[in-house]
């Protein structure tokens, strides 16, 4: 059997990427932050499941919730960063990410008291634009990221970008695991979040299915907003955006736990170790 990575990008429901030009960064302390109690569920769901599974956080919410980070890296599964406060790499400049990483990894690390060595760009936004990008990861001593979606979207994307775990920087040990590829009607889909909430769930199970037969792990992610279907509303957002962030929320923790039940699923550190001994 192959062991697939399960994986949580842990922000709260207002720092999505499709309310950043409805909600300001300045006003978020200001709003009902739900990421605690919506985690500590996700954290309750994987206990159910008897899986393991790794926490892409925000180092605003782990200098917010230290004690949540802390209770995730104690119920055995792995901390990993997702950049500070969810600004995406392509905005910014080489130096500026490397002052984001830092800053991020210095919280999930005191708050965890474990190493970060695994990184996911908020949403998916290391690509073609941002070629310094896997360099400064590796710089900076993480093992793998998981930040590349080989997909056109209109929020992000790197289509051309490799589908299975390769190393990005010449030289360097650090491994980028790009999200699996789910199809529908003759589109690629990543396999998680929105289009999983929105999609079948028979379309996920397959693209798990062709990567694991080709011997390769799926790559799977969500967040815990999606299982909160009493959120707040955004009515300034755009009505797209506001179609993609709500639809079927009340559906979505099932979904998951029939996912996990149905494949076998594990921390990313420990996928990666796996494609590291198959990498040259």
């Amino acid at each position: 059997m192959v062991l697939n990575a399960l994986s949580v990008d842990v922000e709260d429901w207002f720092q999505v990427g499709a309310f950043e030009h409805s909600i300001r960064r300045t006003d978020w302390d200001g709003l009902e932050h739900r990421v605690e109690a919506n985690t500590d569920k996700v954290l309750a769901l994987f206990d159910r499941a008897g899986v393991k599974a790794t926490f892409f956080t925000l180092g605003w919410v782990a200098e917010r919730y230290p004690a949540l980070i802390r209770r995730i890296a104690e119920a055995g599964h792995e901390v990993a960063s997702h950049g500070w406060d969810h600004q995406r790499v392509f905005t910014m400049g080489p130096e500026q990410f490397r002052a984001d990483l830092a800053a991020a990894r210095t919280a999930l690390e005191d708050a965890s008291g474990t190493r970060v060595i695994g990184y996911r760009a908020p949403s998916f936004s290391i690509d073609r634009r941002t070629p310094w990008a896997h360099a400064i990861l590796a710089e900076a001593g993480y093992s793998y990221s998981s930040s590349v979606a080989p997909v056109r979207h209109d929020h992000y994307g790197w289509p051309d970008a490799p589908r299975r775990a390769y190393r990005p920087v010449e030289g360097a040990a650090l491994i980028e695991m790009p999200i699996t590829l789910a199809e529908i009607f003759g589109r690629q889909v990543t396999t998680g979040g929105g289009f999983f909430r929105l999609l079948p769930g028979a379309v996920t199970a397959r693209a798990v299915r062709a990567a694991n037969r080709e011997g390769a792990p799926a790559i799977f992610y969500f967040h815990p907003w999606e299982i909160d279907p009493e959120q707040p509303r955004v009515t300034a957002a755009p009505l797209k955006s506001r179609l993609r962030h709500y639809a079927r929320l009340g559906a979505m923790a099932g979904k998951v736990e029939r996912l996990i039940a149905a494949h076998d699923w594990g921390r990313m550190d420990a996928v990666v170790a796996q494609a590291a001994a198959r990498l040259p």
